[in-house]
């Protein structure tokens, strides 16, 4: 049994893994969940649907099992810009040698000179001059001249090449929309596995986002959406794509490749802080934990970058090659899980955004920002809030709390969403199936049930004045649990 489980422990940042052959090993999942994962994200990038459909039914299994919440991301590959493939497989390069992309040359017949291109448009997406960084800024080629499908470069840097490796252009400025015909292809079947977010690489503006919502919307899906940050353009178009996501990632891998390592740090804490005053999620990814892919302990760096996101008051964390393809997954996600316990403690040295000031715009707000105000200075011990959307906890969830956070819906959707929001602990709880009068009984009995209440514990209840219906919450009743059952 892992040190420290989901099912005793409270813990405000989410952690997101990534599932992969290293999770298919026997146990290791059920082992990921109970060491806490409170999500897990299918990279679209690899795999076939089936294998992706049995990993979503395996998780599913478990979530049940153990009576909690396990959401679902489907990380949609996005555009493939790379090269294509060497006939060797892999290629030695000299700084200062030509090298050729071409975008007519067969994809299997890449020499050392030359290499076929998946990306057919970079021709007219690049000029001379112009810096392009293959496989994660490994390899820095500069632009001498573009003849027609063929981009004359030379290597600034790096000793090799393999296939399929990724092209950046520094600054940004490929033309490449976010969905392909295969992105579409697996948001149809995503859909019908009822996953909760769809996660879309590369978006460049809003357009992309409503694109992917309106496909969602077609198949019949409820999913969110959340929008990867990746690129130049997305920085610079990030209040419309805020505005319309359901949720940011900041995905540093490709970002620090366009804009730079070292100015990621910054566009890190101005995401997250413009994600917590638009009331939107955000998860903070790539390279978290990396050296635990084959070590049993992290960095002390990476133990830092982890809680440096919690005390920008990211939503989440996530784990990528670490649990998919790590040698011990769940070692990796109690690493994580601690560090973010301790970074959660109070210190009088964190000063975060004060929500208390900003303007009141819905019932729903005021009630959210008089509940969590009231339970920072009273003794409280949870906040229970009744949800059909899920709007409500998402609101208490952007002002910082020591006190848990328990969102209760009818909705699986609702539930699925609420998997990633930063405090918020999500429980099926099918409010119709109670009288007006009956209901606050039957929620304190679910919490005490579930063993996360004591007759004596002073609670927050939240809730509208018709049960199950949408954007009603107009009501913060203070409850002593014992005088309720």
């Amino acid at each position: 049994m892992p040190r420290a489980t989901i099912l005793n422990v409270i813990r405000q940042t989410k952690i997101i893994t990534t599932l992969g052959p290293a999770t298919e090993r026997s146990g290791e999942l059920e082992r990921v969940i109970l060491s806490g994962a409170n999500a897990v994200r299918l990279n679209f990038s690899h795999g076939t649907h089936q294998e992706h459909k049995q990993h979503i039914l395996n998780v599913r299994e478990l979530a049940e099992k153990y009576g909690i919440v396990v959401g679902v991301i489907a990380d949609l590959q996005g555009p493939k810009i790379r090269i294509a493939s060497f006939k060797e497989g892999k290629i030695s390069l000299k700084e200062g040698q030509n090298f050729i992309l071409d975008a007519q040359m067969d994809s299997q017949a890449g020499t050392p000179e030359a290499v076929g291109i998946d990306y057919k448009e970079l021709p007219q997406d690049v000029h001379e001059g112009d810096t392009l960084l293959l496989d994660d800024g490994e390899v820095e080629l500069t632009v001498l001249k573009v003849e027609g499908e063929k981009i004359h470069c030379r290597v600034d840097y790096g000793d090799s090449l393999s296939n399929h490796k990724g092209i950046n252009r520094k600054g940004g400025g490929l033309s490449a929309r976010a969905l392909t015909d295969k992105d579409r292809d697996d948001l149809a079947f995503a859909v019908t596995m009822n996953v909760d977010y769809f996660a879309l690489s590369f978006p460049r503006d809003k357009e992309d986002i409503l694109e992917a919502k309106a496909l969602i919307k077609k198949h019949g899906g409820h999913a969110g959406v959340i929008a990867k940050i990746e690129r130049v353009e997305a920085l610079k178009n990030i209040e419309e794509i805020i505005a319309v996501s359901d949720a940011i990632m900041v995905a540093r891998g490709d970002l620090a490749v366009e804009i730079g390592d070292a100015q990621v740090p910054l566009a890190q804490k101005e995401i997250i802080e413009r994600c917590r005053k638009a009331n939107k999620p955000v998860i903070t990814a790539t390279q978290m934990m990396e050296s635990m892919i084959h070590n049993m302990v992290p960095t002390r760096a990476e133990v830092s970058d982890v809680a440096n996101a919690v005390f920008d008051n990211t939503d989440a964390v996530m784990l990528s090659a670490e649990s998919a393809a790590g040698d011990h997954p769940h070692v990796v996600v109690e690493a994580m899980a601690r560090t973010c316990i301790a970074a959660e403690k109070p210190s009088p040295y964190l000063h975060a955004f004060n929500l208390y000031e900003k303007e009141l715009e819905t019932t729903g707000e005021a009630i959210a920002r008089a509940s969590m105000y009231t339970a920072n200075h009273l003794k409280v011990k949870a906040i229970i809030c009744l949800t059909e959307s899920g709007a409500t906890p998402l609101l208490m969830s952007r002002i910082h709390t020591q006190i848990p956070i328990y969102g209760l819906s009818r909705s699986l959707e609702t539930l699925g969403l609420m998997s990633i929001y930063k405090g918020v602990q999500p429980v099926l709880f099918d409010v119709t199936q109670y009288s007006y009068d009956d209901v606050n009984k039957a929620v304190v009995s679910k919490l005490l049930a579930m063993k996360k209440l004591d007759p004596n514990d002073r609670v927050i209840l939240t809730k509208g004045d018709y049960m199950g219906v949408g954007g009603g919450t107009n009501m913060m009743k203070i409850l002593v649990v014992g005088q309720v059952v």
